[in-house]
Formats: structure tokens, sequence, C-alpha cells
């Protein structure tokens, strides 16, 4: 039987968009590569946990959250719980200790209070945040007419217009003189890119926002979601084949007509064929240009995305407590720690980028802070998260790969220890994510957990469309607009579906 859509790959951005389509009617066959759906928005366990493998937190579900109509509308809330983050976070780097509230008003408050001289600037800070994300929610959407809107574009947008070149690291130097407010400020930068001075001030405003409206964690871990919205496709008479790698988009006639696929284990590895009229790429648009085109497509799509960089990786230690943190005294879900080395704003990407941990900073989630569901009442759950790139790790012999990790984990280890005492005899169990892992189950280059680079020209300027130059050919993840993390996933899967019907109504 012909399918009406078939979607590479099941990271958040491939089922969401096959979920909406699904129950739009139209026929779905989902094939990926890994033996369980999800990509990142996933967990695995180990002993006595539930281990979370990304998720930290999920900005919005307000009223104003475009994630809140579309978990309505394909019946997430019903089947999925969610569970409200006590505040944004907390902040300290040896010279400041602070709390972040999740709510705008309480965290200009606080910030005032913490560094009375800079009231002016962190006033402005959440104003433009404020102003931008009005503005993006007013944006059209891709099916309107924009010539109708033009005359009026300048005014309706203008916060739009004066900062669409602009990095948020920029943004931040002129309105704030104090260096260590400057890194409050932009304490999580790491949820969205590296380098404050390269990051699109667009695409920093609008995540961080949300964040400032609440967030929650889905109770159980980032898998049940993405368990539901499989679910979803499978309900309304799609197919969810997992353990298939996708090696091959067919084209006819310069348009994408089936994929080639084989299973990714056992002896039976002969490829087979499926075809249907539109193919979603859910998997990372470097390798559908360099791998799975032909020569002609292939040429077509590379021109357009061959100067794209990606964005950096993530390295990730989790652990499995014998009792929750908070009975260690631990307050806080999410505590961002800097190096004391890191002094200045524009210090912060050599940080990332530093090769000793020792000095690298990190954030620390610690899930036993609410009723997360991964473990039991009497243990908890904890990650430890910093920036790091493929480069770290490449090039180790197996040994030696085991051996860095080891050594890495450690050194985590004591700085947890340091910031909550008695944490280090209450490890039960620990494992360490590089990037490599990450390239290993998602195939992204780069072991990128973010695909492009937020960068004001590839976020803004030349961002990559859902419709491919390919016909036939559509992506949803990460890799295209709005951009990376679970919000961006989640809403370019639905803005792609939304095209596509659009399209062939």
């Amino acid at each position: 039987m012909q399918n009406d859509i078939l979607i590479i790959g099941s990271g958040l951005g491939g089922l969401t968009a096959g979920a909406k389509l699904a129950k739009e009617g139209k026929r779905v066959l989902l094939i990926e590569q890994h033996h369980t759906v999800g990509g990142c928005a996933t967990t695995f366990n180990r002993k006595n946990f539930t281990v979370e493998a990304g998720l930290h937190e999920i900005d919005g579900l307000n009223e104003d959250d475009p994630k809140t109509q579309i978990f309505k509308e394909l019946g997430v809330f019903d089947k999925v719980e969610f569970v409200k983050i006590p505040e944004f976070y907390r902040f300290t780097n040896g010279r400041v200790d602070i709390v972040i509230p999740d709510d705008m008003e309480e965290a200009t408050k606080n910030l005032i209070k913490r560094f009375p001289d800079e009231a002016s600037g962190i006033r402005k800070f959440f104003q433009t945040i404020t102003r931008l994300n009005r503005e993006v929610a007013r944006l059209p959407g891709e099916n309107w007419k924009m010539k109708l809107l033009l005359p009026f574009f300048p005014l309706l947008y203008r916060n739009i217009l004066v900062n669409v070149n602009r990095t948020v690291g920029d943004f931040v130097d002129s309105i704030i003189s104090n260096e260590d407010l400057k890194l409050v400020l932009l304490a999580n930068i790491g949820y969205y890119h590296d380098d404050p001075h390269t990051m699109s001030l667009l695409s920093f405003a609008i995540p961080q926002g949300s964040f400032y409206s609440g967030a929650n964690y889905i109770k159980g871990g980032s898998q049940k979601l993405s368990d539901y919205l499989a679910e979803v496709i499978r309900l309304n008479g799609g197919q969810v084949l997992t353990g298939q790698l996708v090696t091959r988009i067919i084209t006819e006639n310069g348009k994408a007509t089936g994929v080639k696929y084989k299973k990714t284990v056992g002896k039976d590895v002969e490829e087979q064929e499926a075809y249907a009229n539109t193919i979603i790429a859910n998997a990372a648009i470097p390798n559908v240009a360099n791998e799975m085109l032909p020569p002609l497509e292939k040429k077509l799509l590379q021109r357009q995305v061959d100067k794209f960089k990606p964005s950096c990786s993530l390295l990730s230690i989790y652990f499995g407590f014998r009792k929750p943190l908070r009975d260690l005294g631990n307050r806080h879900y999410s505590t961002f720690v800097f190096d004391e080395s890191v002094k200045e704003l524009s210090q912060l990407i050599e940080n990332m980028k530093d090769t000793d941990y020792n000095r690298k900073g990190y954030v620390f989630v610690d899930y036993s802070q609410i009723d997360s569901g991964l473990t039991a009442i009497d243990r908890s759950l904890g990650v430890i998260v910093t920036v790091d790139y493929l480069c770290n790790w490449e090039n180790l012999t197996d040994e030696a790969y085991k051996k860095k990790k080891e050594e890495v984990a450690q050194i985590y280890i004591d700085k947890l220890e340091r910031l909550i005492p008695g944490s280090k005899k209450e490890i039960e169990y620990c494992e360490v994510g590089t990037p490599k892992t990450i390239q290993r189950y998602t195939k992204n280059p780069e072991g990128t957990a973010y695909g492009y680079a937020q960068t004001p020209q590839q976020a803004n300027v030349k961002r990559v469309d859902h419709k491919s130059p390919i016909g036939n050919l559509y992506f949803a993840s990460a890799w295209t607009k709005p951009g990376g993390g679970f919000t961006g996933a989640i809403l370019s899967g639905y803005n792609c579906a939304d095209t596509i019907l659009d399209q062939r109504s």
C-alpha cells in the first residue's frame, strides 16, 4: 500500500509531524534506526534508575505558548503528565550566588536588589525579551501571503527588524556594565549555543522569554512524550518501524519518491524499499545532503546547506544516588556553576572550549527536587552537563576513551562534592555520555544536539526552510527552523506538517 508520508527518523520533530499528519488522515510510515523512538527525547534504564538522556526542563506550556495548542490538539495532556519546576536556576561562581525565579517580575526584583547600579539595564534586558516574544508570536503562518503585511511590517515587527543581525552577547554588553551580572543573565547559554557573542539575540530571546513564564518536566522522563506521539501515529493507521536504517532517498525526475532501508542488527540486512507521496527527513540535514541523495539532488541540496556550521555538543555525567540530594541540603533543581577564572562574558567561550575539565563550568540538575517519576522515593537521579566538542573525544583507542571518561567523571564528582557535601559517598551509579555518544545514537555531525549553530546569519537571515529544493522532500528537526532544543524540534515538526497539508490541500 502506498504511503502518503514517509518520515526518516523519530526525534521530536519527526514524531510531532507524524502525529499531526496521521490525525489529519494521512497514511504515515516512520522509520527509525535506533531500537526505540525519541532521538534525544529518551530515557534508559540502569540499576535502580530510569535515566533521563536529555531533558532538564521544557519551557512554557502556558496559554500563550504554541506548544500548548499543539499538545491539546494531539491529546498530549490527556496521556502525559507534566511537573512544574520550582524556579529557573541558581547561579554561583565564587563571587555571586543568586537564585533566578521563573517569573520576569520576580527575577527583575531579585537582580536589581543584588545589582542596584544596573537597574536600568536589567529592565531593558527583560523588556527586550518580552517585546521580541510578542512580535514573533504575531508573525504570520507560512501559508499567509506576506505581501499583504509588507506595508505594516516595520511598525508591527520593529524590534525584530532592529535586532535581526544582533548577537545576545553584543546586546548584553550594550546595556550592562557588571560582568558578573552578564554571566548571571546568560548562565544557561549552553541550552542553545556555546558563545554569547555569536548567538542570535532572536534565537536566545524567544525560548528564554518562554522559560520566564515557567517550565515543566515530563513525569517519568521524556520517553513518555516520544512513546505517546508514536502511539498517535499507530492509532491513526500509521506504522512505526524501529531498528531500521534509511540508507538512501529514492528520487524520480528530481522528486523524492521513497527510501531504501535495512535492519541495523541481525543477519538479515538486505535492503528494502518503501514509497510515499511525501518524504520528511527528521535526520540531520548534512547527512541527507552528503549521504542519502543521488548525485544531482545531492549537489542541489549541498549548494544550499554546505556553508552552514553545526552547533556545539554536550558532555553529560549521569548519577544515581542512594538518597535524595535534598536530604543533603541541596535546595535547587538547576544549579549553574561557573569557574572563578571566568571574570568577563568575553571569556566564556574560552572556558567552554577549555580542554582542561578542571576549569570548565557546568550545570547540575537534581531531579529529586520534583516528583520526577524516575526513581524510587528513597533514591534520586542527577546529571552534570557541560558544553563539549567531538574533537575532544576523537582518535582515541577504546582503552584511552574509557580511561578519559573515568578521569573526567572523577573531576566532576569532586566538583559536585564541593557543591553538595556528602554527595560523593551516596553515588550508586555513574555513567558518562560524550559527544561521541550523541553522534553514535543520533548520527548528528559533530555530535551536536542542537543542529545548526544559532548565529544571526544561520538562524535569522538564511535559515533552512522546511521545504527542501528537492521536490516532495521536507525537513522537520532541530536542523531547520525555528532551531534546536525540545521546543524547537516540536515546533519544527508541527510547522512542517502544516506546510505539507497546506500545499497538498
